[in-house]
């Protein structure tokens, strides 16, 4: 029986078409604003009033466990944060053609724990825009307009970017400037030998955009394929891809919005683990907690380049609340150990869901890295059997439970578990407890 691919916002979604259960009245109302662009977890979702550290409470007092959300990484409502963005948003609040120290301090920060030759960062507000910017002087600085993606890679929602996000994309087919390729998993291939087949693999994509006449500019990915299921290991698994990348001409640029910012936990971003040299970074998500800032690192040469024919600037991006805001999670990180914790939680982690994975037979593999875990469910523990409708049910299981996950993978078969730095051993065990509970019931 053939498994349709799942475009990555049905994962885990609504259904509009139903009622809502108890907030019905509130999906509604929901519905009626923002029309057919609204996405809402849950069958029956869930309208949250507070939240701190690992956890959310709902409108009738319910509080759940959250390992889905990166974006507030460091903990919901982080006093420090939320200090320094109150502090500053008192103060002033401006664009970047005023000089700031605010600003530049923070700039200072960040590139500390960057490549020293990536030594020019632009901010943004999202993900998105800095993943578009690099594009744009991706092509400008090779003189090329064609990208290589996994096959269901997300890398945001500006109309170029959407054009190379595969999993986004509902009905329409890839532009012909955009070849994909599979992600490095044991399921695409099975000879065991990950980091030559994935680099076998890029090199054909580069070969075929170079016959359809655009070149390569860029090979883009998530530095642990979390929209393909989470796949990091081995380590240095890129090296040989990009080795292939910079033989055709192109550049390898690091999405590090989700895995970086010291979730991997055995370093502050998820291409170290690979042993590959980025010649750009794209980051957002957990930069500042919540408060809205993203940002692209880049040699100083590629931003010449790149300004000889277009200026850049945006209006909020890199504006004095969201350089507090980021620096206070850069702080944050350091002083409270998190890099460490994000270590030692998530291998705590993975080994209690390997232990798990022995009893239940619709586990088949675990992937992790820090705390960024990737949960195979399929039939009989084959690989080769993806369970979606499974996974699903677990999902909404755990959500009865208290505990809010979501899914990843070409079929959303995969439970994508995203704890905050921050988490406990306590909650690491009630997640786990949560999940036998759903997989002995389901």
């Amino acid at each position: 029986m053939s498994i349709e691919k799942r475009q990555i916002l049905d994962m885990n979604a609504f259904d509009r078409h139903l009622q809502g259960g108890s907030v019905a009245e509130q999906v509604k109302r929901r519905l009626s604003n923002l029309g057919s662009t609204s996405v809402l977890f849950y069958q029956e979702p869930i309208e949250m009033v507070s939240a701190s550290g690992a956890w959310m409470t709902a409108q009738d007092g319910s509080r759940f466990l959250d390992f889905y959300n990166n974006v507030l990484s460091v903990g919901h409502c982080h006093p420090t944060v939320v200090e320094a963005i109150s502090r500053q948003t008192a103060r002033l609040t401006i664009n970047t053609r005023y000089l700031n120290r605010v600003v530049d301090d923070y700039l200072e920060a960040l590139k500390a724990r960057l490549p020293n030759d990536l030594s020019n960062l632009a901010l943004t507000c999202s993900g998105s825009e800095a993943n578009d910017l690099a594009m744009r002087i991706a092509c400008k600085v090779t003189g090329k307009r064609g990208f290589i993606v996994t096959e269901n890679a997300y890398h945001g929602n500006t109309q170029a970017v959407t054009e190379i996000s595969p999993s986004a994309l509902k009905t329409q087919a890839l532009p012909e400037h955009v070849v994909t390729v599979p992600a490095p998993g044991r399921s695409n291939y099975p000879d065991g030998n990950l980091a030559e087949g994935f680099a076998q693999a890029i090199e054909q994509a580069a070969c075929l955009l170079e016959k359809r006449g655009y070149g390569l500019a860029a090979f883009i990915c998530d530095s642990v394929f979390s929209s393909d299921g989470v796949f990091a290991h081995p380590t240095g698994l890129l090296t040989q891809a990009v080795e292939c990348v910079h033989r055709h001409g192109g550049l390898y640029i690091a999405d590090e919005v989700q895995p970086g910012f010291a979730r991997t936990g055995t370093g502050f971003w998820g291409f170290e683990h690979h042993q590959a040299a980025p010649d750009l970074i794209t980051m957002g998500k957990p930069m500042g907690n919540g408060y809205p800032i993203a940002g692209l690192a880049a040699r100083p040469d590629y931003f010449d380049r790149f300004s000889e024919d277009v200026g850049y600037f945006n209006t909020f991006g890199g504006n004095p609340v969201a350089a507090a805001a980021g620096h206070a999670v850069l702080d944050v990180i350091e002083h409270e150990g998190l890099q460490q914790n994000a270590r030692d939680s998530g291998r705590y982690l993975a080994q209690k869901l390997e232990a798990l994975s022995e009893s239940c037979n619709c586990i088949s593999e675990v992937r992790s890295l820090g705390l960024f875990i990737g949960v195979e469910v399929s039939k009989n523990r084959s690989i080769e059997e993806p369970d979606p409708q499974r996974a699903s049910a677990i999902i909404a299981g755990l959500r009865y439970q208290k505990v809010l996950i979501g899914a990843a993978g070409k079929f959303g078969n995969v439970l994508k578990i995203r704890p905050p730095l921050c988490t406990s051993q306590a909650e690491a065990d009630f997640f786990i407890n949560a999940l036998s509970t759903v997989l002995s019931e389901s």
